[in-house]
């Protein structure tokens, strides 16, 4: 059934949309190069989408029988609020993305979870910015982007993107819209190559210093936000620390392969944990007590609220694994537990007792809702 505009819009009827699990209908699916769509969402009843540019949703899908979760940011603005979008390149071997584009038609339900995120422009703002990035990764900065100039911020903003190709530029016919509209939006494009047929008249290859300090000689003042492929971003930190950069202004999107450096850091908690387990055989651990389902199991501290779960073959699910999507999060009622996540819950969720099960654990005796 349809909702008339006029109820639809109605401030009375109007609610906000809150971090946590969302049905939602997929209104339009938008191709925007050979290989790339966004879909938009909303809500069959009026929501307001509020959320900080370049957050992200988690998609609770069903593949082949199975619960897949897959976070991917929001494209669109929160300057457009009744609904919100994501955009999604197809992946050889990408068992999500190929799924989305082969099957998530207009008219699909999807339930999300979300919104979290810590890259976002809200949490870090400023005069100037430079947004980096290349390929799909243009989403959350497009985000941002759209977001100021559709406010008629102030904020100089230098947009630098890298493509394969100059048909692989996402958003393309928009970003010279918004160039050709504001004179604090300067647009600068790279493509690796051309094919044949194609006319380019941009900057060609890879992203250099050479380039960065043509297109924003300031950079060195500015805020950088940059999200893109582990190479790419690589690159740009190398550019930006071969010139004494200062990066506590410099900020990236956490998703994609995880750092070498949080590898390290997670064997050597692995190594730790398995040295207090050859320490403490005899010892009685700590009691997890899962309250909704009527299971207890004793673990070692330094166990994981997940882990624990999944020794009583109780499922939380869960995406990243990095405490950083919020997909895992449940609500501890009593006892100790020890969080480090990465910006996938909020501090009023913390004040509540949720913690993200996937980066807790447990130091005494615990209870949880679930």
């Amino acid at each position: 059934m349809t909702v008339p505009a006029t109820e639809f819009l109605n401030p009375v009827n109007t609610q906000t949309w809150a971090n946590g699990r969302h049905l939602v209908r997929c209104l339009k699916v938008i191709q925007e190069t050979r290989d790339v769509r966004t879909y938009c969402f909303s809500m069959q009843h009026p929501v307001l989408f509020f959320f900080k540019p370049g957050q992200f949703v988690t998609l609770e899908l069903e593949i082949d029988d199975e619960q897949v979760m897959r976070s991917y940011t929001i494209s669109s603005a929160p300057s457009i609020p009744y609904s919100f979008s994501i955009t999604v390149k197809r992946v050889a071997g990408g068992r999500v993305s190929n799924w989305l584009h082969d099957n998530l038609k207009e008219g699909a339900l999807v339930a999300v979870h979300g919104p979290v995120g810590q890259f976002n422009c809200i949490d870090h703002p400023a005069d100037k910015v430079l947004f980096l990035s290349g390929g799909v990764g243009i989403t959350p900065v497009m985000s941002m982007a759209r977001w100021l100039f559709n406010i008629n911020s102030e904020v100089d903003m230098v947009f630098a993107h890298s493509a394969q190709t100059p048909s692989d530029i996402i958003y393309r016919a928009e970003l010279d819209y918004m160039s050709t509209r504001i004179e604090n939006f300067k647009l600068h494009l790279i493509s690796e190559r051309s094919e044949t047929g194609q006319i380019w008249g941009g900057y060609r290859g890879f992203l250099t210093r050479e380039m960065l300090q043509l297109m924003a000689p300031d950079f060195m003042d500015r805020e950088v936000f940059c999200c893109g492929p582990d190479p790419y971003m690589t690159a740009v930190r190398q550019i930006l620390t071969s010139a004494g950069f200062d990066f506590t202004h410099y900020h990236e999107e956490s998703f994609g392969a995880t750092p070498t450096a949080d590898i390290a850091t997670a064997e050597d908690h692995a190594a730790q944990a398995l040295e207090r387990e050859e320490e403490s055989v005899t010892g009685e651990g700590h009691w997890v007590t899962f309250l909704d389902s009527g299971k207890s199991v004793q673990v070692m501290e330094g166990t994981t609220l997940h882990e624990a779960a999944a020794s009583t073959d109780l499922n939380i699910a869960k995406a990243c694994g990095m405490g950083i999507c919020g997909t895992c999060r449940v609500r501890v009622l009593s006892g100790e537990v020890d969080m480090q996540h990465n910006g996938g819950i909020s501090e009023e969720e913390i004040e509540e007792g949720y913690v993200l099960s996937c980066c807790t654990i447990v130091v005494g005796d615990v209870q949880i809702k679930y």
